[in-house]
């Protein structure tokens, strides 16, 4: 007999009564508990029901959150019940098993060595054998992470490195002590990650690693990577699950574009991910230093056969993990490969960085690397081709992998539905491959700028099939000019379920007047799990004054599931005079952890002079979880003087990572004459972080002539990390002439490792003639990672004539990322006459990567008559985003009467993507009366996809003929 009817399952029993004391005394039927949960009807019936199953987490959750009840504690009954049930986890409650079960290259960890090995411990033959572990100094940060972890602290950490610099080995080496602790791990790699990862986190438990290797699936997904952040978040801090250790990798530019600033009054998509990146992430060098070279010989020499293989070969260049996974043989692999295969392999790397997903179809491949070949490759091709080709490219490197390997996506893990066969699997689209993680990296480096040929494209819309791929695709032809390509291709994202060509198309059927298509479209965005483009078309209606089809609009993406729609709703109803309807509105979106909305009410009620009923929303919308709540709420409360509760709350809100209310609650203490509780509530917000309330207390301290307050509360920002408040009174110091007490709180900013301040001083000490001074002031700047003071000293040595020691030191900044001294001390040579000089530096310049440098070069050699060597370098130049120099070169030849060679260059530029070259001939030729010529140049610059119309921004003039009633492009 089951326990749960026969009474043995005491837990659940106490679990039911707790809420069901809780339902009477909030005098609610369960009709009015879903409601306020947020839940279906049934669910709730379940939970309450005697020969139902056990609940999940999240309907107790919910359930005790809308009974006020303590979540906790109710939590707690939930795990015994599911224990006592007998069926402990086997719903994936708990998801991940024990780490010592885990194989490390499961993980995603590279393979190194040249074959399978048996492990000591292991009782399976061909398993890969792990290189013996050198230790490195972020090593030490994840074992204080992975200690923190197992004292109870849940911890974060993200590794930021170039591929197969040892991230992923890393985290696995630092999870060792958690092994020994019993702890599971959780790695979501069910396809798509992001919606595996999604779907799971909110059950993951404590003790828990949750191993996010390559984030960028997770945390750069468009749909979902801002709602994994908030999850992430919201597990560190929930002291019901804690702890929790979360690790993760990402290559520097995903960790650059996720925890870039917005543009001032742009979108800002990685929000909540950078809020969590936020000091969290880690370092991983490229290269071993001298300390860890050392350490790998000394192991290479105790026998680890794998290590001494690798520095045969990486004992110079410090590069040991990446010839550990074989990068410099994939790269060599890839140079010296055959036309179709290196065809093959660029049509792979061009897919990847422009958004593809990683598992591409071999059929793809095939079609797309057609035009990658020049006509006399393509003309040599044999009938198997491409089989011989991915022959070539499946052979393994050093590290057991292959430039281009077969593979073979994990299935997705879904329960069946009642409609769906028991046995479906997903439609074939024959054999997949996958590039090399190193060699998708170096695509993406050296091919940036370049634009795939037609066959990518054709190939993209014959054989992809994943709508996020072909959404990425639109962008990517869009942002270079293949403009009909981009229409086809979202015409069939929207073919494949896009909810982004499903939008993109509703918005244009709306603009053109097709409301009743527009709708059809919305709804089908809807279905696919979009509800946004139905309230983009309510927001249209409402703009066109269709009040009541804008409801109707929003009504249904509410239906549906939007909490945008619920604020947009409740905010009608706002306006209309209906509070309790909006009310009611604003808590459904809050259960579904939308709290925008009770904020947005309160603030409305709070102008209209309502605190009480203004308060009641802030603390609804603080109930569930929203800190700019809290900090409006201890407004209110200071404004009406109840200090003690205002700092409460400030602190309840800083402690959850919102710290503006403790810097708002110092701006009020000062307004009120409260110097002392103004410093204290500063001082609390720096301890969180904050230290813009002391920088805003040095202002005012400085402003009312107490200068030795200023100063000290600045050291005080300054020991908190912050040193723009003593550079801003060093500003003020200047400005008013205190040269002595400006230099004197420069000098404490450098201190402080402000470099800025440095840069300053050297300005000061120059314009008093201190040329020793500038120099010394200069050297410690450059001693602190300051490029730009190793360039200014550069220019001055050059200044001095003293060119050896000069170009020195523009080379050192060179070595650092920073060109700028190479290129002006060339300029100046240029200037000087010293042609051969500044072609010298402007070399090396080009060398360490300035494509400017290269589009110097290129003039240079055109004023000097060498056409062929001006035509190389400006394709360089353009190759790596550098267009201006084709055109230029354009131009000079049409002014010198060579119009073939005009021409020439100018077809090259657009090909690149600047199709203004071509137009400017063709400009140029109409002015001077050779009409045919002009109209040969247009029509060549529509050829490579440009026109007029093309350049309008708005989504309508894609393609501005209209569409058939299938979706069809209508032909001019």
């Amino acid at each position: 007999m089951d326990v749960k009817q026969n009474g043995r399952n005491r837990a659940l029993a106490d679990l039911r009564e707790r809420l069901s004391d809780g339902l009477t005394r909030m005098r609610l039927n369960k009709k009015e508990l879903a409601n306020r949960a947020g839940l279906g009807r049934t669910t709730v019936s379940e939970a309450f029901g005697a020969d139902a199953p056990v609940p999940s987490a999240q309907t107790v959750t919910a359930l005790a959150r809308a009974l006020k009840l303590p979540i906790g504690e109710l939590l707690e009954l939930w795990r015994r019940a599911v224990e006592e049930s007998g069926e402990a986890w086997e719903d994936g409650s708990a998801p991940g098993k024990p780490i010592e079960q885990w194989e490390p290259h499961d993980l995603e960890v590279h393979p190194a060595g040249p074959g399978p090995t048996v492990l000591p411990d292991s009782g399976s033959p061909g398993t890969r054998a792990l290189p013996g572990y050198v230790e490195r100094e972020h090593d030490r940060v994840l074992a204080e992470a992975a200690g923190d972890a197992a004292a109870g602290r849940s911890r974060i950490v993200v590794l930021v490195g170039t591929s197969s610099t040892g991230k992923t080995r890393a985290c696995w080496e630092a999870v060792q002590l958690l092994a020994d602790k019993g702890w599971r791990l959780w790695h979501p790699y069910g396809a798509p990650r992001a919606e595996t990862a999604l779907k799971v986190l909110d059950r993951v438990q404590p003790r828990t690693v949750v191993w996010l290797n390559e984030a960028q699936h997770y945390l750069g997904d468009r749909a979902a990577g801002e709602r994994i952040s908030a999850a992430l978040h919201g597990l560190l801090i929930d002291p019901e699950r804690s702890p929790v250790l979360v690790l993760g990798t990402l290559w520097p530019e995903y960790a650059a574009q996720y925890t870039a600033l917005p543009v001032p009054g742009g979108e800002d998509p990685h929000n909540r991910t950078r809020e969590l990146l936020a000091g969290r992430t880690l370092t991983v060098p490229d290269v071993f230093d001298s300390v860890a070279m050392a350490a790998a010989e000394d192991q290479a020499r105790s026998g680890d056969k794998l290590l001494a293989d690798a520095l045969t070969r990486a004992r110079t260049d410090g590069r040991v993990t990446q010839d550990l996974a074989g990068a410099p043989e994939l790269l060599n692999r890839y140079e010296r490969a055959t036309p179709a295969a290196k065809a093959v392999l660029e049509a792979a790397m061009d897919a990847l960085r422009l958004g593809v997903g990683v598992h591409l179809p071999q059929g793809f491949l095939t079609d797309a690397a057609v035009d990658y070949l020049t006509e006399i490759d393509y003309d040599q091709l044999g009938e198997d081709w491409a089989e011989e080709a991915y022959a070539e490219l499946s052979k393994p490197v050093h590290g057991k992998q292959a430039p281009l390997r077969r593979t073979t996506p994990r299935p997705r893990r879904r329960p069946p539905t009642p409609s769906s066969p028991v046995n479906a699997s997903p439609p074939s689209v024959g054999p997949l491959c996958r590039l090399a993680d190193y060699l998708e990296q170096y695509g993406r480096a050296s091919r940036r700028s370049l634009c795939p040929p037609a066959s990518f494209w054709d190939a993209s819309h014959a054989h992809l099939t994943q709508p996020h791929d072909l959404d990425n695709l639109v962008v990517a032809a869009r942002a270079r000019f293949r403009l009909q390509w981009a229409n086809h291709l979202r015409l069939r994202a929207a073919d494949q379920g896009s909810t982004d060509a499903l939008r993109a198309l509703a918005v244009l059927r709306e603009e053109t007047g097709d409301r009743e298509g527009a709708e059809d479209l919305a709804r089908r965005a809807a279905d696919h799990g979009s509800t946004n483009v139905l309230c983009v078309l309510a927001g249209m209606r409402e703009k066109a004054g269709d009040q009541q089809g804008a409801e109707n609009l929003y009504q249904q993406a509410a239906d549906h599931g939007s909490t945008s729609a619920l604020y947009a709703l409740a905010e009608r109803r706002e306006k209309a005079g209906d509070r309790e309807s909006a009310e009611d509105l604003a808590r459904q979106a809050a259960a579904h952890g939308n709290t925008d909305t009770l904020r947005s009410l309160a603030e409305r009620r709070e102008k209209a002079g309502d605190r009480e009923s203004a308060e009641n929303l802030y603390q609804q919308a603080a109930d569930h979880g929203s800190t700019s709540a809290l900090y409006a709420l201890a407004v209110i409360r200071q404004k009406a003087g109840d200090r003690k509760d205002a700092e409460g709350l400030a602190r309840q809100a800083a402690a959850h990572g919102n710290t503006s209310a403790l810097h708002a609650l110092t701006v009020l203490r000062v307004q009120g004459g409260d110097r002392e509780s103004a410093e204290d509530l500063a001082r609390q917000a720096a301890a969180h972080g904050n230290t813009s309330a002391l920088h805003a207390l040095v202002t005012i301290r400085e402003k009312a002539g107490d200068r030795e307050s200023a100063e000290d509360l600045a050291r005080q920002a300054a020991d908190h990390g912050d040193t723009r408040a003593l550079h801003t009174l060093a500003e003020r110091r200047e400005k008013i002439g205190d040269r002595e007490s400006a230099e004197n709180l420069y000098q404490q900013a450098a201190d402080h490792g402000n470099t800025d301040a440095l840069h300053t001083l050297a300005v000061m000490r120059a314009q008093a003639g201190d040329r020793e001074g500038v120099e010394n002031t200069y050297r410690r700047a450059a001693g602190h990672g300051n490029t730009d003071a190793l360039c200014a000293l550069a220019v001055l040595r050059e200044k001095a004539g003293d060119h050896a020691n000069a170009e020195d030191l523009a080379r050192q900044a060179a070595a650092h990322g920073n060109t700028k001294a190479l290129r002006v001390l060339a300029m100046r040579r240029e200037g000087a006459g010293d042609r051969e000089g500044a072609e010298c530096l402007y070399r090396q310049a080009a060398d360490h990567g300035s494509t400017s440098a290269l589009h110097s070069l290129a003039l240079i050699r055109e004023e000097a008559g060498d056409q062929g060597g001006a035509e190389h370098l400006a394709r360089q130049a353009a190759e790596h985003g550098k267009f201006d120099a084709l055109r230029i070169l354009a131009e000079r030849r049409e002014e010198a009467g060579d119009q073939g060679g005009a021409e020439h260059l100018a077809r090259q530029a657009a090909s690149h993507g600047k199709f203004d070259a071509l137009r400017i001939l063709a400009e140029r030729r109409e002015e001077a009366g050779d009409q045919r010529g002009a109209e040969n140049l247009y029509r060549q610059a529509a050829d490579f996809g440009t026109s007029d119309w093309q350049f309008t921004p708005k989504f309508s003039t894609l393609w501005p003929y209209g569409l058939d009633p299938d979706g069809t492009p209508t032909p001019p």
